[in-house]
């Protein structure tokens, strides 16, 4: 059987490492080593770990770039929670999946620096999806299917903030499992736009609302 491509085994390779012992600790030695290479031959593609990391963001993990650039050119697509849900549900998936990757940069302080550097060298960082996502709702304010007064950048924030927190805060739980993205995915959505949309997306009849003080 023919041996895959060097570039191919190197992404694997460092995918595998990443999840499994942290950014911080999976050098370019080990790296190397894990795709059957030398470290010269790794360096012939990537210039560095940091570039190495963003390209197994991009090719391993799931896509969300695509799909917001994909919503953002075509406002009026679908209807905005089904979008808003597909957001959630690939933003979940990165999220659950890079986290344990990226985790460790928060153990040392100065490699977390350096790091981010880097990302800002390669045009690339977590605040992009943020920025992709705020975006795709100024595309449906245009459109007029999200309120003229919504703020983008703050719903963008939550709802990508929320996936964030997926990833990790729900392992203390008794349950010690993350909510399943069948019910966390719409259930976010539907929550979100009921703040953003136009019309309000099944309003709550504020005598049946059980809130204090409704009459």
């Amino acid at each position: 059987m023919q041996q895959r491509p060097a570039r191919v085994r190197i992404l694997d390779a460092a995918h595998e490492l990443m999840a499994t012992v942290g950014l911080a600790r999976a050098t370019t030695k080990e790296i190397a080593k894990a795709a059957g290479c030398s470290e010269a031959a790794l360096y012939k593609y990537f210039t560095s770990k940091e570039e190495l990391f963003t390209h197994v963001l991009r090719e391993r993990l799931p896509r969300l770039g695509p799909l917001l650039e994909e919503l953002t050119a075509e406002p009026g697509r679908r209807d905005v929670e089904e979008n808003l849900t597909e957001i959630a549900r690939q933003a979940a998936l990165f999220y659950e999946q890079s986290f344990p990757i990226a985790a460790s940069l928060y153990a040392e302080p100065q490699l977390k620096r350096r790091h981010e550097q880097s990302m800002r060298e390669l045009g690339t960082g977590p605040h992009l999806p943020i920025q992709g996502l705020a975006a795709y709702l100024r595309a449906e304010q245009g459109a007029g299917r999200v309120h003229p007064s919504a703020d983008t950048f703050a719903a963008a924030s939550l709802l990508l903030g929320a996936c964030a927190q997926r990833a990790f805060a729900y392992d203390a739980t008794e349950e010690g499992a993350r909510p399943p993205l069948d019910t966390f995915a719409p259930a976010l959505a539907r929550t979100l736009l009921r703040g953003i949309s136009v019309d309000p997306v099944d309003p709550v009849d504020p005598v049946d609302s059980g809130e204090p003080g409704q009459s």
